[in-house]
Formats: C-alpha cells, structure tokens, sequence
C-alpha cells in the first residue's frame, strides 16, 4: 500500500526552528515531484514547496528564504526544514506526490497525500 507520513511538527516560539519528515513507503519518491502544502486553522490549502525529479527546487514567496526542501531518495523520504518560524506558519503541513504535478495546493491533482503534521509557532 501506498502511504506517505509526516512527521516533525510541533509546538515552536517565534524564530526558531523545525525539520519536518515525510516517509514514502509503497512508492519512491524519485518517482514523483514531491511537494508541501498547508493549510492554517480556517483557511485554504497553500502551497509551499516543490521539488522536481531532477532536483529543482520552487517555493512560495511566503517560504523562499526560510524554507528548504530535500529529499534523500536512498532512505526514500523528503524533508523540509523550517527556519524563522513566524505565528503565521501554523497549520498542518502535508506532503503530497505527482506525477507531473508541481506546485499545487490541490490534493486531487496529486497521486498521493499523506496524514499531515502540525506546526504551530507560538510565544
């Protein structure tokens, strides 16, 4: 079976910092452009981040120099690092993977769409 799972999320002040994990089983994530998305307590989903099979990066001005996407196609899991969390990152953070998919804040334009884990920034 299929199955993506974060892991990671927390409760965090303003400025610091965390690395969320997603764990592809069933699948391969250099298969598939790997993304995140959130979504903030009663507000849309948002996209964050996207990176290609080739290892081309893309992110939402509200993550691009804070946030860092990787993936580690050996352990089969992706990362994104957190760094100067703000209160308005709070949300629960998905990991999501498409075929062809990039950039997408839809969970049907994507094959697979794990449980999600929740960030929540904080003083």
């Amino acid at each position: 079976e299929e199955q993506l799972v974060e892991s990671g999320g927390g409760l965090v002040q303003p400025g610091e910092s965390l690395r969320l994990s997603c764990s592809a089983s069933g699948m391969s994530v250099s298969d598939y452009a790997m993304s995140w998305v959130r979504q903030a307590p009663g507000k849309e989903f948002e996209w964050v981040s996207s990176i290609g099979t080739d290892g081309d990066t893309s992110y939402a001005d509200s993550a691009l120099g804070r946030f860092t996407i990787s993936q580690d196609n050996a352990k089969n899991m992706v990362y994104l690092q957190l760094n100067s969390l703000k209160p308005e990152d709070t949300a629960m953070y998905y990991c999501a993977a498409g075929a062809g998919t990039w950039r997408s804040c839809l969970s049907s334009e994507y094959n697979y769409w794990g449980q999600g884990t929740q960030v929540t920034v904080s003083s």
